[in-house]
């Protein structure tokens, strides 16, 4: 299975949070929302909407430790994760897995020609992993390898 199936079976909508704004302000916006991780992105003139990073929880209860309650006045482009691993839609779901178990995170921005185009979580995993469980999902194969031919 890829992760573009996943990206199918979710709500389209991304929440994001622009660098600028503050760390108080993406706290607010990541408990209205139910949720523990923000998009980061930046909004330029010539490059259009690009992903500038994701601030998560974890990224603020350690930065919390660190730096006090200060930090809540703190652009989140202090804060956030520059640069975060990402995959494609067309992606395995293990391959996705591997990437969010080898670098500990829980979030999984989905980039397609370097354009965002969803997020996957370890929620989204678990719950396609209940659903097969149930019985409730279409078992989607990876297709099997191209057949080999052996001269004799």
């Amino acid at each position: 299975m890829k992760v573009e199936h996943i990206l199918r079976t979710k709500e389209s909508r991304v929440v994001a949070v622009r660098t600028s704004a503050t760390v108080a302000e993406a706290v607010k916006l990541m408990k209205a929302e139910n949720i523990s991780a923000l998009i980061v992105k930046d909004v330029c003139r010539t490059e259009g909407n690009t992903l500038a990073g994701v601030l998560s929880e974890r990224d603020v209860v350690h930065a919390l430790l660190e730096r006090g309650g200060s930090l809540l006045s703190m652009p989140v482009s202090q804060l956030m994760t520059r640069q975060p691993v990402t995959c494609t839609p067309s992606d395995s779901v293990q391959q996705a897995l591997q990437l969010m178990d080898k670098h500990h995170i829980r979030h999984l921005p989905v980039l397609e020609d370097g354009h965002l185009v969803g997020v996957v979580s370890a929620r989204d995993f678990t719950r396609l992993h209940l659903q097969e469980l149930e019985g409730t999902v279409a078992s989607v194969a990876e297709p099997p390898p191209a057949p080999t031919s052996y001269a004799h």
